[in-house]
């Protein structure tokens, strides 16, 4: 049974590193890693894979990125090329990027048996790019691989058969979990001359807050004022700094004190967070990640598609408005880490499991 796990942007790696591990050596399942090359800067693409212990990719996509102009179909044109070429029994996709999107409608296309890892995740922002990929997928999708009750609730008001539906708990974690130790020692705060816990770690690249000059200049004014009070580390996504040049507020974060790094890797990223004394982003992992390393998360979003972080009280929604202040009230702050049902380091045993007894009954 040949299984394409498909990734091609720097969560998507985090998220299939642990299944591929689990896959080697299976009997039954013989994996093939393909890269859609959505990401192609190396610290969200290779840098990431090789350190959480990926092999290269089995194939590469070749299409032509543009600044300008939706990337989809030409992923989906090269995608289909390769499974024109080297037909998959089953195509496996995680999360809600555009790679996961166009690998899937060409497994539709093609009536692949299509598998969605991270089903039945919603915010219900139905404008959202993000948001409207999820639905999509799952929609198109024959196993759907949940992460929590919410998310099985979430798949079954939509109309999903619950045949179809299968909780495996939350992947991400397993990745946390596999690299522990290797993040414990890392020692990043050290590297980049921050204090442990005395720190503000920030990472920022959602469309809604990045892409309208108005919002990413009440971002930046909020985080340039709160490095007035503590120290500020902002590694910058590609895209981010793409928006940030082009509307000219890198130099006003420069002035502003703001300790700028570029994309950083897995390991380096995780060690901030860990030892960081509050975190600020608008990432769906990094809210799940936080959580379990036990820092407090702020979440520059209006909803989130992880309401048990909110619930949890691990995670806040705010806007930028009131970010200042809620940061300031939260700031140093440690959160206990939480036992999640699902969160447990266990889920690639139970994926691999659902995958088996799918393959049975294909």
């Amino acid at each position: 049974m040949k299984l394409h796990v498909v990734a091609g942007a720097r969560p998507n790696f985090m998220k299939i590193a642990p299944l591929w591990q689990g896959l080697a050596t299976h009997a039954e399942i013989n994996p093939s890693f393909v890269h859609t090359a959505q990401h192609r800067d190396d610290a969200m693409s290779s840098m990431i894979w090789r350190e959480l212990g990926l092999p290269d990719p089995d194939h590469v996509l070749d299409w032509k990125a543009s600044e300008h102009g939706d990337p989809i179909p030409k992923m989906i044109g090269a995608y289909k090329a390769l499974c024109n070429a080297e037909r998959p029994d089953m195509v496996l996709v995680v999360g809600d990027v555009n790679s996961s999107l166009a690998a899937a409608l060409v497994a539709r296309d093609m009536g692949i048996p299509l598998v969605h890892l991270e089903a039945g995740l919603r915010c219900f922002e139905t404008d959202m790019p993000e948001e409207q990929n999820r639905i999509a997928i799952d929609a198109m999708s024959d196993l759907l691989l949940t992460p929590s009750d919410d998310a099985d609730q979430n798949l079954l008001a939509e109309g999903i058969a619950p045949d179809h539906i299968k909780q495996v708990g939350n992947i991400m974690i397993d990745t946390l979990v596999m690299m522990q130790s290797a993040v414990s020692s890392q020692q990043a705060a050290i590297k980049y001359g921050l204090n442990k816990g005395n720190y503000v770690l920030v990472t920022l690249h959602r469309q809604d807050n990045v892409d309208d000059k108005v919002t990413l200049g009440r971002i930046v004014d909020a985080i340039i004022e709160l490095a007035t009070h503590h120290t500020v580390c902002f590694p910058i996504h590609p895209r981010t700094a793409k928006r940030l040049t082009l509307q000219g507020y890198l130099d006003a974060l420069r002035k502003g004190g703001i300790r700028m790094l570029p994309a950083l890797g897995y390991l380096d990223f995780a060690s901030l967070m860990k030892d960081a004394g509050l975190v600020i982003t608008d990432s769906g992992g990094v809210q799940e990640e936080t959580s379990f390393l036990g820092t407090n998360c702020l979440t520059l979003r209006p909803s989130t598609e992880r309401p048990v972080t909110v619930d949890l009280g691990t995670n806040r929604l705010v806007n930028a408005s009131d970010l200042v202040a809620v940061a300031l009230a939260q700031f140093p702050r440690h959160v206990r880490s939480v036992s999640i049902p699902g969160w447990d380091g266990n889920t690639t045993e139970r994926t691999i499991s659902a995958l088996k007894h799918f393959v049975a009954n294909l």
